[in-house]
């Protein structure tokens, strides 16, 4: 990225720490007396599973995946597998937390990888949808914010390893 790009903020702090809050009391609600699985998507999502994990009030168990389809600022087209969940999720009540949902190819790989699983449940949240890129039709049971095409970074989400501290989500422009 360029020195004469600036970073607006597209979504701020206060913003995200709301809805945050308000998705965790769906959850809540959705699996009273119940104890889930969180499965973070590995790099992006991890301070919005953060976030969420400390708002809700239910037992909880969290695991990990990686999955890679970008490149730079463009996606590949190609779902490859860096990390899986570790545990058994046989019977389980689960539920994907992603950072942002782009084209689906991602997110429908790794649903369709988990409901292989033998899960009682499965659901999928997602920080952010970019309705216009989507390729595949999905679901998002949780959903913080249906955002236009911008290229967007911070609070997890990054640009080639940078920018994932920003406590806001931000939109580079010229």
């Amino acid at each position: 990225m360029s020195a004469s790009k600036t970073i607006g903020i597209f979504i701020s702090e206060e913003s995200i720490q709301k809805r945050v809050k308000e998705i965790a009391l769906e959850i809540n609600r959705d699996y009273q007396n119940k104890e889930i699985v969180l499965v973070c998507v590995l790099n992006g999502s991890f301070i919005f599973c953060a976030d969420l994990i400390r708002q809700i009030k239910l037992p909880v168990q969290v695991e990990m995946v990686s999955l890679s389809s970008y490149e730079g600022t463009q996606s590949s087209g190609e779902v490859c597998f860096r990390l899986d969940v570790k545990q058994s999720l046989v019977g389980k009540h689960v539920i994907i937390i992603e950072d942002i949902v782009d084209t689906g190819l991602t997110i429908s790989f790794l649903l369709k990888h988990m409901s292989l699983k033998n899960l009682a449940s499965l659901k999928l949240c997602s920080l952010l949808l970019k309705r216009a890129r989507l390729q595949i039709p999905i679901t998002i049971d949780y959903l913080g914010f249906d955002i236009e095409d911008n290229f967007v970074i911070g609070y997890g989400l990054d640009f080639d390893g940078r920018f994932r501290e920003l406590p806001y989500i931000g939109v580079y422009g010229e």
